[in-house]
């Protein structure tokens, strides 16, 4: 199989990042597996059979830009480029009220969700400007909150409505250097982040309901495509949901 280029994927540990780390390896590309538990991120490499001579597991806070820049440092010195960033790392609090909600928290959540983003897409938008040949794709993991939020989701919601921002600058500013950014946002796809949905989340009009949910595999089926266009293609936003969730028509 040809090699279709070298991606990083963070969050890769678990979850929808471990899915699509695992989905791209298994398409074709160098894979670098980031997060902050290294004994994840090499149990999700081991999975991959002989194909773990394609990739690579980084422990990485991305919260830390010295660390961040040592993620890409040592993705190019082994794999020679970057083409593919899923910027997918990211965490939620608890359904609260604002006047509920810590300080700490609040600052927790955006560290993750919003400036780890940012320090990501700017260590990969600076090593794919400078490669040859020139470019490389960012693709950015949003959510329907950035759309319509649940109830008690302020720092979540804030954060994925920011990220839509990033994406679209991020789509502009790389246009000169054929680096082409876009966002999947996510409804209710099974990992264990959001397994509650299956039991009972809260709801607009102050119930407890159990939302449907789908495979996790759904979303990195999409990733993989998104990133197997070429350059001169792009998805700027593609949401993926469960098909019978309460996203459409929510409150």
């Amino acid at each position: 199989m040809a090699i279709k280029g070298t991606a990083i994927v963070t969050g890769a540990g678990t979850g929808i990042g471990k899915s699509v780390a695992q989905a791209l390896l298994e398409a074709g590309w160098n894979t670098v597996f980031c997060g902050r538990r290294k004994e994840l991120l090499d149990a999700a490499v081991s999975e991959a059979g002989q194909k773990q001579a394609r990739a690579l597991a980084i422990s990485c806070d991305i919260t830390n830009p010295d660390q961040v820049d040592h993620l890409f440092e040592e993705t190019v010195k082994t794999f020679g480029r970057v083409d593919l960033l899923f910027n997918n790392a990211g965490i939620a609090y608890k359904s609260t009220t604002i006047d509920e909600i810590p300080v700490d928290a609040w600052d927790d959540v955006l560290a993750v969700n919003l400036t780890g983003s940012f320090l990501c897409a700017r260590a990969a938008f600076r090593t794919m400007r400078r490669q040859n040949p020139v470019g490389g794709r960012i693709i950015n993991n949003g959510s329907v909150s950035a759309h319509a939020p649940r109830p008690g989701s302020v720092p979540y919601t804030t954060t994925k409505h920011a990220i839509t921002g990033l994406t679209k600058t991020l789509a502009l500013d790389g246009r000169p250097f054929d680096i082409a950014c876009g966002q999947i946002d996510i409804g209710n796809a099974l990992t264990e982040m959001a397994a509650p949905m299956a039991v009972g989340v809260p709801q607009a009009n102050g119930t407890i309901a159990a939302e449907a949910v789908m495979d996790v595999s759904r979303v990195a089926e999409a990733v993989v495509y998104m990133a197997g266009l070429p350059l001169d293609s792009n998805v700027l936003f593609m949401t993926v949901m469960a098909t019978k969730m309460p996203y459409v028509g929510r409150g």
